[in-house]
């Protein structure tokens, strides 16, 4: 596949014919503690996941302190709160970000992160981040996208939201930037998103649209919707995690925990390895039961110069006979070698009358 779309971030190619990369999203789950977080990281590696990601930002750089009505959260997960409240909840203080990083890379686990504004890319980049992750909320943000490309890491954007036009610019924009490594995740931004909202078939649709990495960006409360998108075409698979669903933090009912992490990242890579290539030839699996195929057997001793009959000979398991197609062709002609019953029909003891 030397035409196949391909990113590669800290050494591992990330492409269709390569194993899904799998993003383990850290998000708000460290639910104020570093030391969980860090235990976020080491749970990640441990499930198998290709990388962790963090987001930066804070209540000051995403929104305003304000709490007018367009600043109100009315309903689901986060009902009550003013956006600066959850973000301010939520954040994770940039002064952790240097440990986490060390802690990651010491762990082998590549670790980036979802800036939010131009100062969360300097920080990152003074950290030496490998790669960044745009947020489905900021993929109309082009300056910002800009800005992130500049850098010249590899980039992944969600597309959450964003209709086809909108995908469309963010690309141009990364590509105006001087992104050359990009990747773009389909997502459905709710927290949780039901599976029949995925529609997963605008998957292929966006490869042969944008010609790009692809993935999924996946906020529904099981594997079954990330490891489909697999047999469609996603490169990436992006899950929040968390250590315990019912810690009370903003996003843990909607993540993973370890052992459902572990399942993904393990049938992720099953669902992968399974779609193989177009092969019509007999398997490795297989040669050993070829012989269990059915094939002519003589039913009845006949003695060399007898025609056979339709009651001579029968299609039957095992396989080391002719093959059952030749049943019609072998009717009236003679054996030309004594024969027993039970004994596979072979073609030098078969004659023309």
């Amino acid at each position: 596949m030397s035409n196949t779309p391909s990113i590669s971030i800290a050494g591992r190619r990330i492409a269709v014919d390569a194993p899904p990369y799998i993003i383990a999203e850290l998000s708000a789950n460290h639910n104020g503690k570093l030391e969980t977080a860090m235990h976020i990281v080491e749970e990640a590696k441990k499930a198998g996941a290709d990388a962790v990601k963090l987001q930066t930002y804070t209540a000051d750089t995403i929104t305003l302190d304000c709490d007018s009505e367009e600043f109100q959260i009315n309903g689901g997960l986060w009902d009550g709160k003013t956006l600066y409240q959850l973000y301010q909840e939520a954040h994770m203080p940039w002064d952790w970000h240097k440990p986490l990083f060390e802690h990651a890379r010491k762990q082998c686990i590549t670790i980036f992160s979802s800036p939010f504004d131009n100062t969360a890319v300097d920080l990152l980049e003074d950290l030496n981040a490998p790669a960044y992750k745009i947020a489905s909320f900021e993929a109309v943000d082009l300056p910002l996208i800009k800005y992130i490309a500049s850098t010249g890491k590899p980039m992944i954007i969600s597309t959450g939201m964003a209709d086809a036009d909108e995908i469309q610019e963010a690309i141009d924009a990364a590509r105006e930037g001087g992104c050359k490594e990009l990747a773009i995740l389909h997502c459905v931004s709710g927290y949780p998103a039901p599976a029949e909202d995925y529609n997963l078939r605008t998957i292929p649709d966006m490869i042969r649209r944008f010609g790009l990495v692809t993935g999924l960006s996946d906020h529904t409360l099981d594997n079954t919707t990330a490891i489909t998108s697999v047999a469609l075409g996603a490169s990436i698979i992006e899950k929040h995690f968390t250590l315990d669903r019912s810690g009370g933090g903003p996003d843990d009912s909607f993540s993973l925990e370890p052992a459902e992490m572990t399942a993904l990242c393990r049938d992720s890579k099953t669902a992968w390895a399974a779609l193989g290539q177009v092969d019509y030839g007999r398997k490795s699996s297989e040669q050993g039961n070829a012989q269990f195929r059915r094939s002519l057997y003589f039913v009845k001793d006949m003695k060399a110069g007898d025609v056979i009959t339709e009651n001579c000979i029968r299609s039957v398991r095992p396989g080391f006979g002719l093959a059952p197609k030749m049943m019609d062709g072998l009717i009236g002609k003679v054996v030309t070698a004594d024969v027993a019953k039970n004994t596979p029909v072979r073609r030098e003891v078969v004659s023309v009358k």
